[in-house]
């Protein structure tokens, strides 16, 4: 038996705005060691899930643990092993960068001076310069070289990567937050919701889509990449109307049929093959695809 404590463990979790309901039941399970994303639509209870997480907000019923504890009765012992990259960061305005960066080592036990160095190099953030006059990207990127530096258990990121240029994201997904995990793989944590999922496609470990506060999928990344497949076949002329029982989509442009497969590719596959077209492939769905076909998913898993 797995006797592991999950890092992030969320049960029937509710948390609603007057009538709203922001979270609405939602129950996942984080693993140390992980990359997990957290994908949905705006106003799907992402963020409000991961208040709930810090206690920033109270849900109004079920349980939101980090490192098997509960945040509200243990917020220093939890915070103290986590670092949140909001999507909307601000510091103080007079502080400099350097000044911030200090500010922020001084509620750690630990910080690696050599990570400080080489992502204000990479940043190319000027120590001297003031938070005031920070761009919105270099404001995220110092409150990322703040998150990363105390080296913490689980790092919480918030649409981290709002306001960097596609360098600089590409940048830091692949380096710093890869540096990050592999330091110490089996006990640090990412808890990412972001909508930029392809370009964290190669790190996610496992995944939730959520929709109105409620779970939507959740499965393994590889698992989803198995399961869900694009079917592409092109014929010598336009077929006739097509039949594909089990079909997730079914869409025909003139001599080209493309259907989405949701775990039962090769009877599709064969079905194609009876037709026998010019042209046939089959390849996995993207996070990103997965993600977007959400609302056929739903019709699928209910």
């Amino acid at each position: 038996m797995n006797t592991e404590i999950p890092v992030i463990e969320i049960r029937d979790l509710h948390r609603r705005y007057g009538k709203l309901d922001a979270v609405n039941g939602l129950t996942l399970s984080v693993r140390a060691g992980t990359c997990y994303g957290f994908f949905g639509r705006n106003g799907a209870g992402k963020t409000t899930t991961i208040k709930c997480l810090l206690n920033l907000l109270r849900p109004n019923s079920g349980t939101a643990y980090v490192f098997g504890v509960d945040p509200q009765k243990h917020e220093v012992a939890v915070k103290s092993r986590l670092a949140y990259v909001p999507d909307a960061v601000a510091f103080y305005p007079w502080m400099t960068v350097r000044g911030t960066l200090e500010y922020l080592a001084s509620f750690r036990k630990h910080w690696n001076q050599d990570i400080e160095a080489d992502l204000l190099k990479r940043f190319q953030l000027d120590p001297n310069q003031k938070a005031n006059h920070l761009s919105k990207g270099q404001k995220t990127q110092l409150a990322l070289i703040g998150a990363i530096c105390p080296e913490p258990e689980l790092l919480v990121l918030d649409e981290p990567t709002s306001g960097l240029d596609p360098i600089v994201r590409r940048e830091f997904i692949e380096t710093v937050i890869g540096a990050y995990q592999s330091g110490d793989p089996s006990r640090r944590t990412v808890f990412v919701s972001t909508h930029l999922i392809s370009e964290f496609e190669g790190l996610i470990d496992k995944f939730t889509i959520i929709e109105q506060g409620r779970e939507l999928l959740t499965m393994g990344a590889d698992a989803a990449r198995d399961r869900f497949r694009k079917i592409h076949a092109r014929f010598a002329q336009p077929p006739a109307q097509l039949d594909f029982p089990g079909a997730l989509n079914v869409r025909q442009n003139g001599r080209e049929v493309e259907i989405l497969a949701n775990g039962n590719s090769e009877p599709l596959l064969e079905r194609f093959k009876s037709l026998s077209p010019e042209e046939l492939r089959c390849e996995s769905l993207s996070l990103e695809e997965i993600f977007v076909a959400s609302d056929l998913l739903k019709k699928a898993t209910a």
